[in-house]
């Protein structure tokens, strides 16, 4: 039996080992190559380090025109999915009705619809709505299709703050959505810190919708300029594509160190219940 245990624990570790080789690789390969100067596809400790890569990316039309709108559009989407979905969830969550299980059972299907499955005839929409090539049209349907999945989270948050709490601000004079504002989104920190990294990171690496749903070049997120480093004949400038890649990643990693402390904490119900 130690034997066994053992031969099992070595191969958990050697797949594990393998999952990281295969997640590390790129990204060291992301890292080195912005400081290299003359980067290919090979992962290599650079002869040289340069900055040079980060100066040719860190223009207006490059660099900062483009993330300024993706954080406008992500932000937007993120901000009126995590609102959107703490509206829908609080009734699922706290009324019980005969309608409640079938609409979730709808929230999930609606998860597993591919979005290119839905593109012609939302283009079509936005076009009879004059939505089309506007930021506000595509902040809209970045939320409408994040919003399922969202609402199924929140909802599931929203079911360990105990109800006990919210009558009693009902017994103060509170309404429903003062009770949730004031008493349930703040005790569920967590599950408003899932919902906020879920949704923003799924908009912030979507190429199609803003894609298709933008004309204009000035209006284009980063997700769609980075393909401009894609050149013609296969030419790819690698370096420069790697330093725009690690400056890309920037806003996801400082959002996640913002709320770090929330996804590892639970509910605040100290002392909130008494005995």
């Amino acid at each position: 039996m130690p034997r066994k245990h053992a031969s099992r624990r070595l191969a958990a570790d050697v797949c594990l080992l393998l999952v990281t080789v295969a997640f590390g690789l790129p990204l060291a390969w992301v890292v080195l190559s912005s400081v290299d100067p003359h980067a290919d596809l090979r992962v290599r400790v650079p002869g040289g380090l340069t900055l040079a890569n980060f100066d040719a990316v860190l223009t207006p039309d490059i660099t900062y025109t483009p993330l300024l709108n993706s954080l406008i559009l992500c932000g937007g989407g993120t901000a009126l999915t995590v609102a959107c979905a703490a509206l829908a969830a609080y009734p699922l969550s706290r009324f019980r009705s005969r309608l409640n299980r079938p609409f979730l059972l709808t929230i999930l299907f609606a998860t597993s619809l591919p979005i290119t499955a839905i593109m012609v005839p939302v283009y079509a929409l936005f076009v009879r709505v004059n939505l089309i090539d506007t930021l506000q049209g595509t902040i809209f349907f970045f939320a409408a299709s994040q919003l399922p999945f969202a609402v199924w989270l929140m909802k599931n948050f929203m079911d360990g703050v105990p109800k006990e709490l919210e009558e009693a601000a009902w017994t103060d004079g509170a309404s429903s959505l003062q009770s949730l504002v004031r008493i349930v989104l703040p005790l569920m920190g967590p599950g408003l810190a899932v919902v906020t990294v879920f949704s923003f990171v799924m908009m912030w690496g979507n190429f199609f919708v803003p894609f298709m749903l933008l004309l204009t070049p000035d209006q284009m997120p980063a997700s769609v300029s980075i393909n401009d480093f894609f050149g013609n004949r296969g030419m790819v400038a690698y370096g420069q594509l790697a330093a725009f890649s690690v400056i890309y990643s920037t806003p996801v990693i400082l959002l996640y160190i913002l709320v770090a402390r929330r996804l590892g904490g639970g509910f605040a119900l100290g002392g909130a219940v008494k005995g």
